[in-house]
């Protein structure tokens, strides 16, 4: 079993993001769409276990060509470990810890990494909520990851439910404001 180490907010994860979001870029060239920081290193303030999560976004027919461009610099393919819609990696011992996934573009995993992280982002409070959480699960389920991210669903789909909910406010509003009613 991993264990669990959640820590307090790293000012230096964006930068660490930054040099793994060029290294990779560099090697997948004209196949990247876009490569986000995704997860809570990603949030401001937000404490975390100290592990960058990259999702590298390709034309879904491009999937192929980037997971081998990605093998090629010394990740181990994992497949989509039972999450459709990404392709994930295991890094290297060369970089800092981190996860990459390799999403074609639309994938409703990348989705749902974006609409969390944005939520976040622009909701202080619950990244603190959240944040108390993880932190108070991590101290119960230190020696056992699995039930550590199991334990954290219930949470997280609560926050998930109101930021979907939020994106379709926001989404009637630009449509009423556009028909102008």
């Amino acid at each position: 079993m991993q264990t669990v180490v959640v820590t307090d907010y790293d000012v230096k994860w964006p930068a660490r993001f930054e040099s793994l979001r060029d290294r990779i870029a560099a090697a997948l060239g004209p196949l990247v769409v876009v490569i986000e920081h995704v997860g809570s290193t990603s949030v401001l303030n937000l404490c975390a276990k100290p592990i960058i999560d990259l999702d590298v976004v390709v034309h879904a027919e491009d999937v192929p060509a980037a997971i081998a461009a990605v093998e090629a610099l010394g990740y181990c393919h994992e497949g989509d470990l039972g999450l459709t819609g990404r392709e994930a990696f295991r890094w290297t011992a060369e970089f800092p810890e981190h996860h990459l996934y390799v999403c074609p573009e639309g994938s409703s995993a990348f989705e749902r990494h974006v609409i969390f992280r944005d939520y976040l982002r622009n909701h202080p409070d619950q990244a603190r909520k959240y944040g108390a959480v993880k932190k108070r699960l991590a101290e119960r389920y230190h020696h056992d990851r699995t039930k550590y991210q199991a334990a954290k669903c219930e949470f997280v789909d609560s926050l998930m439910e109101e930021a979907r909910r939020e994106l379709g406010r926001d989404r009637n509003e630009r449509r009423d404001s556009v028909s102008g009613t």
